[in-house]
């Protein structure tokens, strides 16, 4: 459905249900702003799939229209599509100093840096349009550099707060600009979108300076190597590792592409304070006696191939956990990698090494930087908004987010939940949900962008469970009539040698198959291969209960 002549519309490309791809639209009849563009990791039933994506559709049919692509801060889901976005719509892209660093890593690997015009903003920044003007406001989460937006539309203001927690203790003295967002609330809001990765925790955010004094103990008690995994990105937990290695005396050595890339954009950048002499390489770590080594690396969330799923199997070359080192995951797990970073846990205690993980106070090394039920009231009570619309989360999430803006005043009916595609419009103040636009996801799969598509994805899930079973078919030219016996090949299937019985059945089968039908079908190799692939398919299911995929070949001799 094309969109409302004339009008304000709010469009999620990377809505519901999508806790980790970002991308929301605001369009003003000819200006269209693009906010955050993140991807989304797979989960096991995506097989081969390395990336998820927005479905751009829209903006590009509408691409004369846009006008910029701001970004709220430097998360994966927030900027890690960018690339592929700007392969296709090179516009202008607007982020903080921090997260530009971040964008230049991407642009710069996939050799686009010179072609992208890239522009920094700050707290005080203004961009204006011909009917938008954008401000912005210093949001706490748990990377540098976060901003809020405040943009102001004919219609009214519309405020995205990006991801945010209310922490007046931060560790790294980014505290959320509250007098400011007081500021746009009474100015007045007509519609606000707020991050909801926590609204079902009751409460206020824990102040990321409850890290700093458990890192610096455990530290101390430690008495061989100390392991410590967190994200990379943030770099008030990669300041308080560096301070507690330097109050012990240990020297700090990085893990992980990622790791060594963050923090050298934040050294370089001023965001993060290393003393000089205290970082080592990788094949210096054996030279060192344990207790003077601390290894800051990647993978608190369970990712194969990162640093510590490797170290936690032996795996790292020129690195060894051994029994009595200390490891520290820093990171709560995201929903659905629980059942990853069990393992690398399960595998580090088997050796014999002192684990210590979880959340909040039960390991004190992680607070969410994402805000909780009070955080997130205190949001919605400083903005006031008409409407809202909660964004980044499943749908309890969001569903919770709903129930605590209706407490604290949001008219019931003046929410919505956007799925991807989804359309809010606003008439003179006036907001409905009546339409869609072209929207899902997109596969990147190795360096194809959008190739793999349903079809592909039930094919290798089917390969996946049952295997598949190749049958080469030798056809005499002349007389249209096998020229020898079927052979069969199973890949994944059956153990050919433990099911040569079942396969010579199947032979028999195919060659009963191709003589019985009728002369003028021994002519279509397409009719012929359609025959086998359904009797053969139907035998296999009777006799195994499996659906192998069936591909037959005939070869005119």
């Amino acid at each position: 459905m094309s969109r409302q002549d004339s009008g304000l519309s709010i469009f999620a490309l990377g809505g519901l249900h999508e806790v980790g791809k970002n991308m929301y639209v605001i369009q003003y009849e000819d200006e269209i702003i693009v906010i955050d563009c993140g991807n989304k990791f797979p989960d096991e039933s995506l097989l081969g799939i390395d990336l998820i994506i927005p479905d751009i559709t829209y903006l590009v049919e509408n691409k004369d229209k846009i006008k910029a692509l701001i970004l709220t801060h430097g998360h994966e889901d927030h900027i890690g599509a960018i690339p592929f976005f700007l392969k296709k719509l090179n516009v202008p892209v607007y982020a903080t100093r921090f997260t530009l660093g971040l964008i230049e890593l991407k642009l710069k690997e996939h050799k686009m840096l010179r072609e992208t015009e890239l522009h920094e903003i700050t707290t005080t920044s203004e961009i204006t349009f011909s009917s938008m003007k954008i401000d912005f406001f210093k949001v706490t989460h748990s990377i540098p550099d976060c901003l809020g937006l405040s943009i102001n539309t004919p219609e009214g203001r519309i405020v995205h707060t990006g991801d945010f927690k209310f922490d007046f203790t931060p560790a790294n003295n980014e505290q959320s600009d509250i007098h400011k967002m007081a500021q746009i609330g009474k100015e007045g809001v007509l519609l606000l979108l707020s991050e909801s990765t926590n609204a079902e925790r009751p409460g206020s955010t824990p102040t990321e300076q409850m890290v700093g004094a458990n890192v610096e103990e455990a530290f101390r008690k430690a008495e061989q190597k100390i392991i410590f995994s967190t994200f990379a990105s943030n770099i008030s937990r990669v300041q308080q590792v560096v301070n507690a290695a330097q109050k012990t005396g240990r020297k700090l050595a990085l893990l992980g592409r990622s790791m060594v890339n963050v923090v050298s954009v934040a050294m370089e950048r001023g965001y993060l304070d290393v003393p000089e002499g205290m970082l080592i390489e990788q094949e210096q770590i054996s030279e060192l006696t344990p207790e003077n080594v601390a290894i800051l690396c990647t993978g608190s969330q369970g990712e194969p191939l990162a640093a510590l799923s490797r170290l936690s199997t032996g795996n790292f070359r020129g690195v060894e956990v051994l029994a009595g080192d200390t490891v520290i995951l820093a990171a709560g797990p995201i929903p659905g990698n629980e059942k990853a970073v069990t393992r690398i846990v399960d595998n580090l205690l088997s050796i014999g090494a002192n684990v210590i993980y979880g959340t909040g106070s039960s390991s004190g090394m992680h607070v969410s930087g994402h805000g909780y039920q009070e955080d997130l009231k205190m949001m919605l009570t400083l903005m006031k908004p008409k409407y809202f619309i909660p964004i980044h989360g499943e749908y309890r999430m969001l569903h919770h987010h709903r129930q605590l803006a209706e407490s604290v005043g949001v008219e019931k009916g003046k929410t919505f939940l956007l799925n991807n595609g989804d359309v809010v419009d606003i008439n003179k103040g006036e907001a409905r949900q009546t339409r869609k636009v072209d929207a899902g996801n997109t596969y990147v799969d190795g360096v194809g962008v959008g190739e793999v598509g349903d079809i592909v994805l039930r094919d290798r899930k089917q390969l996946s469970e049952d295997g598949m079973l190749i049958i080469i078919l030798s056809m005499s030219k002349s007389k249209k009539e096998l020229a020898s016996k079927p052979d069969t090949i199973s890949r994944g299937f059956v153990y050919m040698k433990e099911s040569e019985k079942l396969l010579n059945d199947v032979n028999s089968l195919i060659s009963k198959t191709v003589n019985e039908l009728p002369e003028n079908s021994k002519n279509e190799w397409g009719t012929i291969k359609k025959h086998i692939k359904r009797t053969v398919g139907q035998y296999l299911f009777n006799h195994t209960k499996k659906k192998p995929m069936i591909l037959p070949f005939i070869i005119e001799v």
